[in-house]
């Protein structure tokens, strides 16, 4: 009996990155479809869960993607109440790559620091998917999360949605970039830049020449790399007394945690793989 990954992707074009990976992972075929809204699922996943007999469910998954993580979590919650008795098969969420990329940055950065309880860590640019995702693992962790952006209304939003979902508190402020010593990265034990490709967001002299990040990591991968002096390939490199992980050093974490999670969604018809579950997984790795 064939594996079959069914992908639910929320933008228009189904995200052939994703398809490639769902194939690398082990899926046999991979079933997409675009323009996926809340409304569309149930009729989805009934054609998923009525193909099969219950025994056999386990060779069906569902992966849900797309650019918008909040649509993205719609899609997840409308795929469960779909289910009933015995009639489901697993779940993945990774609208964007956030929760694969949030998990692969959080897993290297509490790792280098030797555990983030009741340490500070600032998410810079934490606004979007990786950074919402990132802030509230690593407050889940015990950290003491900072999220930053450009505009306040921004940070408050993305920290109230973080504190809803992951129900911990954090705090948000507003800041201009690139930022320089003095400013909210001048001090913590933790910085992760998670803003758009080809931004510096933080100065080589605040870390290096302030008071001294002990861990700082930066998932972007184009020049100029978020952080000014983590370069894209470090991983775990020292750097003027800290432990820096560029994008490609996350990646590659990333991209073998994604695999990893894709080929678990056939061992069962029941597991549901968001932020937490997919957290576990890599801590396995």
């Amino acid at each position: 009996m064939k594996k079959l990954l069914i992908q639910l992707d929320s933008d228009r074009l189904p995200s052939s990155f994703d398809r490639i990976v769902g194939y690398d992972a082990g899926a046999e075929e991979v079933l997409s479809y675009g323009a996926v809204t809340p409304k569309d699922v149930r009729d989805l996943v009934y054609g998923a869960i009525f193909t099969r007999g219950p025994k056999d469910l386990n060779n069906t998954a569902v992966f849900v993607g797309g650019a918008d993580i909040r649509v993205g979590e719609q899609l997840l919650e409308e795929a469960r109440k779909a289910f009933f008795g015995p009639f489901k098969v697993s779940l993945m969420l990774d609208s964007n790559g956030s929760n694969t990329t949030a998990v692969a940055a959080v897993v290297k950065l509490i790792h280098a620091a030797g555990g983030v309880k009741g340490k500070r860590a600032v998410v810079v640019a934490g606004t979007g998917p990786v950074g919402t995702r990132a802030a509230g693992l690593l407050a889940r962790a015990g950290a003491e999360v900072t999220i930053t952006s450009r505009e306040r209304a921004a940070a408050d939003q993305a920290r109230a949605a973080v504190e809803e979902r992951f129900g911990c508190q954090m705090s948000a402020v507003a800041v201009g970039y690139p930022l320089g010593r003095g400013s909210v990265v001048d001090g913590p034990d933790l910085v992760l830049a998670t803003g758009p490709p080809g931004v510096q967001l933080v100065k080589r002299e605040a870390w290096v020449e302030g008071r001294r990040a002990r861990v700082l990591g930066d998932v972007n991968a184009v020049p100029p790399f978020g952080i000014g002096g983590v370069e894209a390939a470090d991983d775990g490199t020292e750097r003027d007394g800290a432990r820096t992980f560029g994008a490609l050093g996350i990646g590659g974490l990333k991209m073998k945690l994604h695999k990893a999670c894709i080929a678990r969604l056939f061992e069962t018809n029941d597991l549901i793989l968001d932020a937490e579950t997919i957290y576990e997984v890599a801590e396995s790795l």
